[in-house]
């Protein structure tokens, strides 16, 4: 049974692409693959020899890449399935079967794909499956190359040692040289930084970073993703109206609104749904659909969720 392996790498960094990689091993493991664990955990010069042994013996390798004018356009959920998706294309075009596709972490970004039933997502299957292990070599290799050439083409980032990450002398470089084209303007704190807005056209979409709502929000980005919803905006925003998480799953596109509570004494967040705000909310969907036509063809759903306590626990989630 061959199984696909994917990983990501470049999720985190302030600056340059996404990449996910796709790797379908022999049927018969060949004795280096012994050798083969999460990327991360090896030493350069190990993760170079094993990459090109990777890409000389295995029965497929491919990449997807998502640069940083895209990311920044489409968010971080969205480009993590876009360069899955891409990947495994990649794959596809040589013609390298198999029957099951492992991916690293809780998310199938497969979902709404005809090889979503053949997923099985694993936390930490980087170092748990070989394919998966060299998924994520031959993505951290491919990606360090490029920040390397980077460092060249943008001197003073460190981009050389730091591959993107936010490092005290890349922080420092930032304040001091500003940004450059590969810097993402939609992670923080660069899009504080250059006050960045996605949307244009006065369609603002800040995200607090500190305030309990927003760590609230982030719990239920969380919940839903392990529900198998693909998140694709938080806190978007226009003078009229807002909307906290929009996020896809199966045919439709579902609108949350989220609500914290410190307890549930007072009935939870769901006590603060109204009438009132289910119009609100409604119209917010609406509004949303029209600014973003490429998901008309989705199944418009409003939903809310509740969250309390100082940890934050999902109490609820429905459709309203």
């Amino acid at each position: 049974m061959a199984i696909l392996g994917i990983d990501e790498v470049g999720r985190g960094p302030l600056a340059g692409p996404l990449v996910v990689g796709a790797v379908v091993l022999p049927d018969e493991k060949p004795e280096w693959a012994d050798e083969l664990k999460d990327s991360k955990k090896l030493t350069v010069k190990k993760r170079e020899k094993l990459n090109e042994i990777i890409l000389a013996e295995s029965t497929a390798v491919g990449l997807g890449w998502v640069f940083v004018e895209e990311l920044d356009n489409v968010g971080i959920s969205e480009a993590l399935r876009l360069a899955t998706r891409r990947a495994v294309k990649s794959v596809q075009g040589l013609h390298a079967p198999f029957s099951q596709i492992v991916i690293d972490g809780k998310v199938n970004f497969l979902s709404l794909t005809p090889l979503e039933k053949y997923v099985t997502t694993v936390v930490k299957a980087d170092n748990l499956v070989k394919e998966v292990s060299a998924a994520s070599i031959v993505a951290k290799v491919a990606r360090d190359h490029y920040m390397y050439d980077l460092d060249v083409e943008y001197p003073g980032y460190d981009f050389g040692k730091n591959v993107g990450y936010g490092t005290a002398k890349h922080m420092q470089a930032i304040h001091e040289m500003g940004i450059c084209p590969e810097h993402r303007k939609s992670f923080e704190p660069i899009r504080s930084m250059v006050g960045w807005d996605r949307n244009g056209d006065g369609m603002v979409d800040k995200k607090d970073t500190t305030g309990l709502g927003a760590q609230g929000e982030a719990a239920v980005c969380e919940y839903l993703e392990q529900m198998g919803h693909v998140v694709i905006e938080r806190n978007f925003k226009t003078k009229f109206c807002e909307i906290d998480i929009v996020s896809l799953c199966g045919d439709a596109i579902y609108f949350t609104e989220v609500k914290y509570r410190k307890n549930n004494s007072r009935g939870g967040g769901f006590a603060a749904i109204t009438s009132d705000k289910m119009k609100r909310m409604r119209f917010a969907a609406e509004v949303y659909l029209k600014c973003h036509p490429e998901f008309n063809a989705q199944n418009p759903v409003v939903a809310a969720a509740s969250v309390s306590g100082e940890r934050f626990s999902v109490d609820d989630w429905f459709v309203v």
